[in-house]
């Protein structure tokens, strides 16, 4: 039984007609002889809403908050009945009237008591994932795909960490075994609510936001699956983002680490945690658009073509805070890095780059809610300052190791730019730097334009640029 876990983001859910394709693709995998087993995201933008109700209980606004819970109930219950009928519909409508009399119940709460823990916040974001699984796996056995709706939370084991829970592998890869392996064997496909997981004691926990990917990843890792399938609304990864670079190219193939830089440095495409799992047991995973799913979109393995491009692609973070730390004699201190990093610790606010100087240390953050506590502490241990409105770019592949002349060509490509801090990976695989802000979609496009110029047509979809260009050429010349 070769098994695909099948994640479909927000946009692949977020109406009748989304689900009706989705359902067409996953069909199209079982006729293949694959044994699908389906992650889905809460319909588009529903997350966002429910952490809009849940804040505006908690600022003491009930009835803000039921109104939020009162559309998103409709779109469900309007959304259900454009899919199912008969009995299928009934019961469906009454579990979703049960689902948000409880989250009304929830709401209230929290506007009595005006405290919104992580916990609650957890438990509030959660019914997303819950109602469109369940939504989906009746359409689909409706439609005689034999869905079966599997409470992602019965299976995927997580830390107590609200917001971003971790996993626990052993515990996780027991509840698969126990809860869907059984249906897998009986034909039936199960479909399970990305982000969503719970402790050991049943307490509801998130994986952070963009998580129905590692879901997508955990299920394949702990089912031993053939492939992974990431869909969502681009036809995969690109050279950058197209949205500042008309001309970015889908990139067909690219490694494990690779993609890991990416999805760290800002790609939206893949969360930064996805590839681990699939690592791990060497599953290849595909970044496959539901809006055009004849397209080849992106395959991820352990090994990668060679391309003669040096670059793969240009990732673009932005919202970006650098802290200047500086210490004067201090600096070269027994003890005094793992200080500064211990208070990075302490609020939990991940670094992105570092560069150190004879008398100062320079970090960059994407976390802006604590840095006056941040820099209060730090500042306990020498003079600090930061600044915001930064971005970073990190220029990924493989093929710029060991090559000698890289940056001198990279820096070149900018030179009319401002370059504020400038670090390579140990990886030897990305080349990153920061400027400011309102700099970034030009470097980009200078970028683009210097190591994108002749493209390897085995790595990137020349014929797909190529033929929008004479559509363009033609629709002009009409």
């Amino acid at each position: 039984m070769k098994i695909v876990v099948m994640k479909f983001g927000g946009t692949s859910v977020e109406d009748a007609a989304a689900i009706q394709r989705t359902s067409e693709i996953v069909a199209g995998r079982r006729a293949k002889g694959l044994a699908p087993v389906v992650i889905v995201s809460a319909m588009s933008k529903v997350t966002d809403q429910l952490l809009a109700a849940a804040n505006a209980a908690e600022r003491g606004d009930g009835a803000g908050a039921l109104a939020i819970s009162a559309r998103l109930r409709h779109r469900h219950l309007e959304t259900a009945r454009a899919l199912l009928s008969g009995a299928a519909l009934q019961d469906t409508s009454s579990w979703l009237e049960q689902q948000f009399q409880s989250l009304d119940d929830l709401l209230r709460g929290l506007a009595a008591v005006q405290e919104l823990t992580p916990r609650t916040s957890d438990l509030v974001v959660s019914h997303g994932e819950r109602l469109s699984s369940r939504i989906i796996a009746e359409f689909f056995a409706q439609r005689d795909l034999d869905g079966a709706h599997v409470d992602a939370r019965a299976c995927i084991v997580t830390d107590a960490q609200h917001g971003r829970a971790m996993p626990l592998e052993l515990e996780t890869e027991q509840n698969l075994a126990r809860h869907v392996h059984p249906l897998l064997a009986q034909k039936k496909i199960p479909v399970l609510g990305g982000f969503i997981a719970a402790t050991a004691e049943g307490i509801t926990t998130t994986l952070g936001r963009g998580g129905s990917d590692f879901t997508g990843a955990l299920v394949g890792r702990g089912l031993d699956a053939s492939a992974i399938e990431i869909w969502t609304d681009v036809n995969g990864i690109m050279t950058t983002d197209p949205r500042v670079c008309a001309d970015a190219l889908r990139v067909k193939a690219i490694s494990f680490e690779e993609a890991a830089e990416l999805a760290y440095f800002g790609a939206k495409v893949l969360h930064p945690a996805t590839i681990l799992p699939a690592v791990q047991k060497n599953i290849p995973v595909w970044v496959l658009n539901s809006k055009n799913p004849e397209n080849g979109g992106t395959l991820i393995t352990a090994q990668a073509p060679h391309s003669r491009n040096p670059f793969k692609s240009i990732a673009i973070k932005r919202k970006l805070t650098i802290i200047d730390i500086v210490a004067g004699r201090m600096l070269m201190t027994h003890g005094y890095m793992r200080a500064i990093f211990e208070v990075f610790d302490r609020h939990k606010c991940p670094v992105d780059m570092v560069s150190t100087s004879e008398v100062s240390v320079s970090l960059t953050v994407d976390s802006n809610e604590r840095l006056p506590q941040i820099a209060a502490d730090l500042g306990k241990l020498a003079d600090v300052k930061y600044e915001g409105r930064k971005a970073l770019i990190c220029m990924v592949g493989e093929n710029i190791r060991g090559q000698s002349g890289i940056a001198a060509q990279v820096f070149t490509a900018i030179r009319h730019v401002n370059v504020r801090m400038i670090s390579q990976g140990a990886s030897e695989i990305n080349m990153s730097f920061m400027l400011e802000e309102s700099d970034v979609e030009e470097a980009v496009r200078a970028l683009h334009a210097y190591f994108f110029q002749d493209p390897d047509p085995e790595i990137f979809d020349v014929a797909a640029r190529d033929a929008n260009a004479a559509r363009l050429e033609t629709a002009q010349k009409n």
